[in-house]
């Protein structure tokens, strides 16, 4: 029992025998009791160190600790079957299809119940069968078809019920592109050109309501005419929704079988197409109908194919999908997410189209589905169906081939799994009205027997408090098990924070607090839990080989303590440290603890014998001076050597090493390399040290300068070979400009001479001679 309710484990439920039954009901501590008891209860049934809710247990461990069948409570489940009308055939159109309509079950949390439920499909049960037809250009030929259904539609509805009705409803799609053209000319008429009887695009228009006269259906569909829109998916699902939610408009009888019978040659548009043409409104699931055309075509998006099959199964109407050959494939696939749905292949004309409803009514009539809706939270439900193909399932009871006047059985089982006051949820077959609503209530408080004397105060409590479901209720200023703990000017809180440990559970939840110190209660086993808080316990130690301490010491508080010659923290070793003792015959090399024979080092060494430490210090760096003094007498530490380096001892050898530990090569003081290992032996370092050092050599002098003079001459002989270079390289330059110029001289010379000539020769015939003297004859130009 935990606070005031009956526990029940839900593995041992199916079983009477181990259901969970109390001596009396009770809690885990006596101040939180409320509930009611009998005097004559047995009050020492508790031993010394229990807690009380060892009183709720199984029937057979409470008879077997000496209860009595008369002191047992143990509540069963209950149910009260409060409507059962019994199944009656069609009466004025009003039938009974399923019995019962109304239980009540009082349940124990845990603890099934079952209970069977009827159905028997009536004979003459009214049908409501609204046609709805795509009016798209591409449906023309059908629409002459159907236009003259009327008769042979009402005589197949009549073969099934003398109660038959019958409706129609048309659609296209939306009047926004990029669905319909939106030119005003094109909106008043979507069709060809040629065709003169079409009539302006439309989303959805709710032509004839429900009606019993074919005459009238027939009128009604001869002045409907053929429309059209631009792309191949309609507007089904807005036609749908609305056939579906408009219950008034479309005059749908709440006793009816209702079918909708969809008839296209193309897909459909659904929830997120709408957004093409820039509506981004969801889809509300309400009826928008005004003057029978739906008026928020443009405004709201398509529904989803989940909130159709919502309103579709929520408003028990069954879908008939008569489809083209094309599309079949697609509406087969949708009628797998819409309940009690089925799919016909339609002629190209919908000359069929009476014998497809006959089928798929049949198909769907002929199929029970049992299911439920508004279940409670922690409520389970599965259903067994008595039929010929029925399987058990946690979801619906499914009978196939149910034919009229065939009954068929449900066995159905309900598990409420925890406390819950008049919760309620309902049963129906889909597509049905008849309903069974279930009403939960559960047994979560002692029944305890009150017909005795009321003892108060009562002796078994010091005459301070009154017996309550077996254990005391105490008075205001008294606490404990038997109200043996006067309080007085402390409040209770403050007396049970002193059992509390570092603000924890209050004596560790294994034990009372009692006046502000904790009595332990008992263990499984039988000991009893110890220490200030009740901390303690001698039964959950380590295991070792499935037994506790290894079978080699004993449990105290948690902890094992191990026999002599064991050890571990499950005694699972023998005392040995054999694997840890050292070629020096140390133990760890003094570096650690031996522990279950494997060596626990400190200060970062590692196993198996705490020799090396990869995050330490070189030593190899900080023994440098130490190793230089005690082996060669020089370096830092020459004149104090045995007082600074004390902790080491040294040995000089000769040949090459042969231990084992790493080998250091240090510089000293004078620059030569000094070669030794390091060897730890208990707390002192034994160092191995190279007889002779490792020392560079002299430079050569003469070399060095011989060298430095030579390279200077080489430099200074190539530096005078660059310049000469370049020297020649300038004059060689200067040559050659001197030689083009030289060249250039000569063609001006021999140009001058070559005009001057030319100029002669031109004005030849213009000078006379001239008489000079007597050896010289001149001329003159004229």
């Amino acid at each position: 029992v935990l606070n005031g309710g009956i526990y029940q484990n839900p593995m041992l439920a199916s079983s009477s025998h181990n259901t969970f039954a109390l001596l009396v009901c009770t809690v885990y501590s006596a101040h939180t009791l409320s509930n009611q008891i009998d005097p004559h209860t047995n009050l020492n049934f508790t031993k010394d160190g229990e807690q009380d809710a060892v009183r709720c247990n199984t029937r057979a461990e409470l008879v077997k600790r000496g209860c009595k069948e008369n002191e047992i409570i143990s509540p069963k489940n209950k149910r009260n079957i409060a409507k059962d009308d019994p199944l009656s055939a069609s009466q004025n159109g009003q039938v009974v299809q399923m019995r019962p309509q109304k239980i009540d079950l009082d349940l124990r949390p845990g603890l099934p119940v079952s209970f069977n439920v009827s159905f028997k499909a009536a004979e003459g049960h009214p049908v409501d069968l609204y046609y709805l037809m795509d009016l798209s250009y591409s449906m023309k030929d059908d629409l002459a078809n159907v236009q003259v259904l009327g008769t042979d539609l009402f005589a197949a509805l009549r073969k099934i019920t003398n109660h038959a009705r019958i409706g129609f409803g048309a659609f296209v799609d939306k009047t926004v592109l990029p669905y319909t053209n939106t030119n005003k000319k094109k909106l008043k008429k979507p069709c060809d050109e040629n065709d003169q009887q079409c009539q302006p695009a439309f989303g959805y228009r709710h032509v004839l309501s429900l009606t019993p006269n074919k005459n009238d259906f027939e009128a009604e569909v001869k002045k409907q005419f053929i429309s059209g829109n631009l792309d191949s998916p309609e507007g089904s699902l807005d036609a749908m929704m609305q056939a579906a939610v408009c219950e008034d408009k479309i005059g749908w009888n709440s006793n009816s079988t209702r079918l909708i019978v969809l008839t296209t040659d193309a897909g459909f548009h659904m929830a997120g197409d709408g957004k093409l043409a820039g509506i981004l409104e969801p889809n509300d699931e309400k009826c928008y109908m005004e003057n029978n055309l739906y008026v928020k075509s443009t405004e709201m998006d398509y529904p989803s194919v989940g909130q159709l099959a919502m309103q579709l199964e929520k408003n028990r109407i069954q879908t008939i999908f008569a489809v083209t050959q094309n599309v079949e494939s697609v509406y087969k696939e949708l009628s797998k997410m819409i309940p009690k749905s089925e799919v016909g292949v339609l002629s190209s004309d919908s000359k069929n189209v009476v014998q497809l409803i006959e089928r798929a009514y049949n198909a769907l009539s002929s199929k029970v589905t049992i299911t439920h809706d508004n279940l409670p939270e922690k409520v389970r439900v599965v259903y067994r169906p008595i039929c010929r193909n029925g399987e058990k399932s946690e979801k619906e009871g499914v009978c196939d081939q149910v034919h009229v006047g065939d009954e068929v059985i449900f066995e159905i089982t309900v598990t409420a799994d925890t406390c819950m006051e008049n919760k309620f949820f309902t049963i129906s077959p889909r597509g049905i009205k008849d309903t069974l609503t279930v009403t939960i209530n559960t047994t979560c408080k002692c029944q305890c027997d009150t017909a005795g004397p009321i003892i108060d105060p009562h002796p078994h409590c010091n005459m301070s408090g009154s017996i309550s479901c077996g254990i005391c209720s105490c008075k205001d200023g008294h606490v404990g098990q038997f109200c043996n703990c006067k309080i007085g000017n402390k409040q209770e809180h403050t007396l049970r924070a002193s059992c509390q440990k570092d603000n924890g559970t209050e004596c560790e939840g294994r034990g009372d607090c009692v006046c502000g110190r904790c009595e332990c209660h008992n263990t499984d086993s039988g000991s009893q839990y110890y220490g200030p808080y009740c901390e303690c316990d001698d039964d959950h130690c380590e295991k070792f080989q499935n037994q506790q301490c290894g079978g080699k010491g004993r449990c105290k508080c948690g902890k094992c303590e191990c026999n002599s010659g064991f050890e571990g923290s499950a005694c699972q070793c023998k005392t040995s440290d054999e694997a840890c003792r050292t070629v020096n015959n140390s133990v760890c090399n003094g570096r650690g603890i031996c522990k279950c024979n494997q060596c626990e080092c400190k200060g970062g060494y590692q196993r198996p014998h705490c020799l090396e430490c990869p995050g330490c210090t070189d030593p190899c760096q900080t023994k440098v001076n130490c190793i230089e003094c005690l082996g060669f007498e020089s370096g830092p530490f020459k004149k104090n050597c045995s007082e600074a380096c004390k902790t080491i001892s040294s040995t000089i050898v000769k040949e090459a090493f042969t231990l084992s530990p790493k080998e250091c090569k240090q510089k000293d003081s004078e620059g030569c390399w000094m070669t030794f290992k390091l060897v730890q032996l208990l707390s002192v370092q034994t160092c191995l040290i190279c007889n002779s050092v490792d020392c560079p050599k002299p430079p050569n002098v003469i070399a060095i300068i011989g060298g430095s003079i030579a390279a200077v001459a080489l430099i200074g002989i190539l530096l005078l070979m660059l310049i000469k270079l370049l020297l020649y390289m300038k004059d060689l330059k200067e040559f050659r400009k001197f030689e083009n110029e030289k060249k250039k001289s000569k063609w001006a010379e021999v140009r001058h001479h070559s005009e001057l000539f030319v100029q002669t020769e031109i004005a030849v015939t213009h000078f006379r001679l001239v008489s000079l003297d007597s050896d010289c004859v001149g001329f003159m130009l004229i």
